[in-house]
Formats: structure tokens, C-alpha cells, sequence
């Protein structure tokens, strides 16, 4: 793993690097061929103005981060990696998000790609090209996404923070494939302005990271608010892991990374009790009219498909489009019932600190197997169906949730996530950082 944004800043606090220096070795990595596709937009020469202006005791020190394509950046037209968008006018202001961080002292090294209008969460983009997941050099495998490009930056090097979005999985996703951290926050804890939106409803403002005490500050800059995460050892925490759904199909090197750090957690002195979630099995009726991303995506896109529907990546269009056929009671009758789902899971989850699962149940697949373009491509839809559900739940729960690396060196990325409801931040955190180091000593 690169060096993280923690022990960075500490050597430029005591003088053994400087702001200047990483900013140079943020662009390489960013001109190498890991990151081809990776931005939409560079802006390496604002970046370096930035780094050299901050001050070593900022929270980011001038240090570089990138920011998602569907983000505000203020005098810049906000494509959320789209072509449709190209022409709209620029942005007045930078999203709060992006705000914050430069505020932070963060450099902004630049935009990153997505999914078009980050409906996928496989990472494939026919506009910008498909950036390739940096694990495995011999064979381009996906990203995941849809904050593809921002995921990679973190991973090859460029960036310390990548700016995203999750709305079913957009930032765990890419970070369980790329090997890195990846924290949906409680949506409500960032502001979601100046993003161009997927569901107003599920969508959540986050970043990926390379360690969890990174995406600790992270959070804390985006949210403008402090986490205890308290010291407490893993036997302090009450664990569950559920059976029910998040253990289906599970590839065998996803089933083998994951029943590994389960043990090396209870090694650690964890208590991980096997529970199941009777309340999952309704998740398919409750949204069997089509959830209230098709249908808030269509509202959102209804004038602009009329005008420049040709412009779409078609498997896109075909998942904005099925919004179009919810009828306003079917809306208002999944937004309760989710409010009492929800309710049903925070008791049934309540003596818990954390719950552990898979991420995803699979490793990345190749970028050919996916990539075809077709609309009607079935390994496109199955793969994309696979990578959103475990993480997708989260988001249905209005929870917070982390993702964090427990494959060994050599093997294909995993995830471990760590989530529980709303307002439960801190506590997955406070579990994230000892079950990261945990895992991390199992490596050594």
C-alpha cells in the first residue's frame, strides 16, 4: 500500500518532504499509464499553485485529492461523465464537498470518470474510455463503479482523497476492487448540493481513501464535523455477520478472504455472533415497482433525454427509462414503506456495534467480458446486479458503511464492509480502524 495522507503529513510537519515534491509525484502518477482514462478534466498546474500556497498544519496540507465528474467546480460545466452535458453553462461555485476540501488546503488535481451519470456499478464508460483497475497489470478488470476514475486515483498513487458519490454502492464498490478504503457516511451528515444528482433519495457525498484513519479526516473535512472513534479493542465490540443474502454466491476467492478475516478478527479477541435478517426478504417486494432510483433519475432526465437521448450510453437510458413507468402512488407508498423497513432493521440490528459482510461477492471481472456496449448485454447486467447487492442494502437503510481491504498480497482485491443504520458513523469507524490493523498484522 502507498503511503497514506497520515504519515505524509507527518513528514512534511517534520520537513522531510515537502508540499511541492508530492504534488510532482501526484502528477506522474497521474501522467502514467495506470491512470489513462482516469481524468475527464487535469488541472495540474492550478494543483501545484495550491500545494505550493498551503501550510503543513492544514488538515491537507496541500496535498492532492480529485474530484468526481459529477461535482461543481467552480467556472467548469458539470458533465457527470456524460457528452450531453458538455455545453452546459459552467458552475458558479464549487460544491460544498469540493469546497470543504480546498478549504482543508487540499489541492484539486482534477476531474475524475464515471458511469455516465453514475447509474452502474461495473465503471465502464463509452465517452471517456474505461479507466483499468491497477491490480492486475496483465489484464484490464473493471474498476467498479460508478466513481471509477476517482477509485483509481486513489490506488495508482495520484490522489490521497477521491471525491464520489454512493448511491448504491458508487464508493465501496470501487474500493473493494481496488484494494483500498471506501466510507459512505449517513447521507445526511455531507451536503448533496452541487452534485449532479442520481436519487435525491438514496444519494450520499463520501470518499475513498488509503487507510481508515484517512478516511476519518476525510469525513471530518466533508462534514465539518469531529468522530470519536475511541480507542477501545475489538473485544470491546459487539459484531454480527448476517447469512441471509450478503453470503449468496459468493466467488471462492471472496468466500476464502472473507472466512480468513473473520478468524484473524476473532484471533484479535472480536465477538462475531452468525445472525440472520428475516427483513431482507422483503427488499423485493418493496421495490418491485422499480425502486427510487429509475424513477428519480427520470425526473431528473425526463427534458434532457427528449433532447439528447441519442447521446446516452444505451444501458444507461435503459435503467433511467424504466422511471418513467412508476405512478405517483407506487412513489409515495415505497418511501413508507422503506420508513418501516427501516425501522424493522434498526431493532433487529440494535444490540449490534457493526455488522461484517462481503462488499461484493465477487473479485473484478475483465473489462471485455463487460464492455460490449449492447443494451441488451446480459453479463453487463448480471455483473452490475452482483456488485450492487450487498451495498445497496445500506443505502436502502439510510446506514453508513465501510469498506476496507482483506485479500493478502498477490491476490485480487477484496472488501470487508463494516455497516450498521443511521448516525452509527462513529462506531463502524471505531471498529474499521482496530479491524484494519488487525488485518493488516495478519499480513505480516
Amino acid at each position: 500500500m502507498r503511503p497514506d495522507l497520515h504519515a505524509t503529513r507527518l513528514a512534511l510537519l517534520a520537513g522531510t518532504s515537502d508540499a511541492r515534491t508530492k504534488m510532482e509525484q501526484a502528477i506522474a502518477a497521474a501522467e502514467s499509464a495506470a491512470c489513462d482514462h482516469v481524468f475527464t478534466r487535469k488541472m495540474f498546474d492550478e494543483a501545484r499553485q495550491a500545494a505550493a500556497a498551503a501550510a503543513p498544519r492544514q488538515p491537507l496540507a496541500g496535498l492532492a485529492f480529485s474530484v468526481k465528474d459529477l461535482f461543481d467546480v467552480a467556472g467548469q460545466p458539470t458533465p457527470a461523465g456524460s457528452v450531453v452535458l458538455n455545453h452546459a453553462p459552467a458552475a458558479k461555485a464549487d460544491a460544498p464537498a469540493v469546497a470543504r476540501l480546498r478549504a482543508a488546503g487540499g489541492a484539486l488535481l482534477g476531474r475524475t470518470n464515471m458511469t455516465e451519470f453514475a447509474f452502474s456499478g461495473v465503471g465502464v464508460n463509452p465517452h471517456h474510455g474505461t479507466p483499468a483497475n491497477p491490480n492486475d497489470p496483465a489484464t484490464p478488470r473493471i474498476p467498479g463503479g460508478s466513481s471509477s476514475g476517482a477509485a483509481v486515483s486513489v490506488a495508482s498513487g495520484a490522489a490521497f482523497i477521491g471525491l464520489g458519490s454512493d448511491t448504491g454502492g458508487s464508493i465501496r464498490i470501487p474500493a473493494a476492487l481496488n484494494g483500498i478504503v471506501g466510507f459512505k457516511n449517513t447521507a445526511r451528515l455531507v451536503p448533496t448540493e452541487g452534485a449532479v444528482p442520481l436519487s435525491t433519495t438514496l444519494d450520499t457525498v463520501c470518499a475513498m481513501t488509503r487507510s481508515v484513519r484517512d478516511a476519518i479526516t476525510a469525513h471530518e473535512i466533508l462534514a465539518a464535523r469531529r468522530v470519536t472513534a475511541g480507542t477501545a479493542p475489538l473485544a470491546a465490540y459487539r459484531l454480527a455477520v448476517v447469512r441471509d443474502l450478503f453470503l449468496d454466491d459468493l466467488d471462492p476467492v471472496v468466500a476464502q478472504a472473507f472466512e480468513r478475516a473473520l478468524e484473524t478478527l476473532r484471533s484479535a479477541g472480536a465477538r462475531i455472533e452468525e445472525i440472520g435478517l428475516a427483513e431482507l426478504a422483503d427488499l423485493p417486494s418493496i421495490n418491485s415497482t422499480g425502486g427510487f432510483s429509475a424513477a428519480e433519475a427520470y425526473a431528473w432526465h425526463r427534458l434532457l433525454m427528449e433532447r439528447s437521448g441519442a447521446g446516452y450510453d444505451p444501458r444507461v437510458a435503459q435503467r433511467i427509462l424504466k422511471g418513467a413507468t412508476m405512478k405517483a402512488h407506487e412513489y409515495i407508498e415505497l418511501g413508507h414503506a422503506r420508513r418501516g423497513w427501516i425501522a424493522r432493521m434498526e431493532r433487529s440490528l440494535a444490540s449490534f456495534d457493526a455488522v461484517l459482510s462481503p462488499t461484493v461477492p465477487i473479485t473484478a471481472p475483465t473489462i471485455a467480458s463487460v464492455a460490449p456496449g449492447d443494451a441488451r448485454d446480459p453479463e453487463f447486467f448480471r455483473v452490475n446486479a452482483l456488485l450492487l447487492r450487498n451495498p445497496s442494502v445500506v443505502n436502502m437503510l439510510d446506514g453508513c458503511a465501510i469498506s476496507i481491504p482483506c485479500h493478502l498480497a498477490g491476490e485480487l482485491p477484496v472488501g470487508l464492509m463494516l455497516w450498521h443504520a443511521a448516525l452509527h458513523d462513529d462506531a463502524v469507524l471505531a471498529v474499521a480502524l482496530q479491524a484494519e490493523r488487525a488485518l493488516q498484522e495478519q499480513e505480516r
